[in-house]
């Protein structure tokens, strides 16, 4: 079965309780239950991780690539807007990366309206909140010819 990871970055673990108005009330265990749910549907394996901590989610990438995953769905957090270890991780994998992220960035504060993994990335979902996982899912099986 191919396999899409979902890397998810800093404070996301706090997601159903933290800025609700902003992220919505769904938990990362629930967005990871209906990826899983529609994976499956479409013929592919979600492996789901968070991280605070920056060099994490760039071995992540390092390792979508080395075992052969399809594509990524990153939701960077704040270090979309910050990072260039991030950036060039992304350039340096051959893997698809979908930039995710559940708020509209360019609706909010004008520190978020530049992305270093938008730049990188193969597209970006946002603004859709837990739905935006589903969509960029939807895109990362047209990619992979699901």
């Amino acid at each position: 079965m191919s396999r899409i990871f979902v890397l998810n970055g800093p404070n996301l673990n706090l997601l159903g309780s933290r800025e609700p108005e902003i992220y919505g009330h769904d938990t990362l265990d629930d967005i990871a239950g209906r990826l899983e749910d529609r994976g499956r549907e479409l013929g592919l394996e979600i492996d789901m991780r968070q991280s605070n901590h920056e060099g994490h989610l760039v071995d992540w990438l390092h390792e979508a690539q080395a075992t052969g995953a399809v594509a990524v769905l990153l939701n960077a957090g704040a270090f979309s807007h910050t990072s260039v270890a991030i950036h060039d991780a992304i350039k340096a994998i051959a893997v698809p990366v979908i930039e995710v992220h559940l708020s509209n960035p360019a609706a909010r504060e004008a520190f978020r309206h530049h992305s270093y993994v938008g730049m990188a990335a193969k597209g970006t979902v946002a603004g859709f909140g837990a739905d935006s996982y589903l969509v960029a899912l939807q895109a990362a099986a047209g990619l992979a010819g699901k």
